[in-house]
């Protein structure tokens, strides 16, 4: 499947989309995966970095990226991730062929103390992990 390209797009490619791309990538490293966000932030979540490196996935390394960085090529699927009533999904306008929403919550909007906060982006890891094993097994098979 290494022909396959995804693109996971959120609001800051902060979190979900970032753990949605580590996620991917460490299903098929043959896969081409990118995440970008239309309001990129300055980096990625700490609290996201530190999740995914518990389940043995560095996203240390990665960046915001912009939503413009990508238009200009075209991807077999763009996945949108954001839990839809609190904001706007992104709009990819360069060319697809299989547009999938995938929702989930923002932990970065999580509240109280750092373990409350922490189990959050376990909770929103262990969803995001989830999700995109059933997106990796439908596009494997052929969907």
């Amino acid at each position: 499947m290494s022909s396959s390209s995804t693109l996971i797009l959120c609001t800051g490619n902060s979190c979900r989309s970032q753990m949605a791309e580590g996620f991917l990538r460490s299903f098929d490293p043959e896969l081409e995966v990118f995440s970008a966000g239309t309001k990129p932030a300055e980096k990625v979540h700490p609290l996201a970095v530190a999740v995914m490196r518990e389940v043995g996935i560095d996203i240390g390394g990665h960046r915001p990226k912009s939503v413009e960085e990508f238009t200009s090529r075209s991807f077999d699927r763009v996945v949108t991730v954001c839990s839809g009533a609190m904001e706007s999904c992104p709009v990819f306008t360069g060319e697809v062929r299989h547009r999938v929403h995938i929702g989930f919550d923002d932990p970065a909007e999580a509240e109280g103390s750092r373990e409350e906060v922490l189990a959050v982006f376990r909770r929103v890891r262990d969803e995001i992990r989830d999700g995109f094993r059933s997106f990796y097994n439908d596009m494997q098979s052929g969907g």
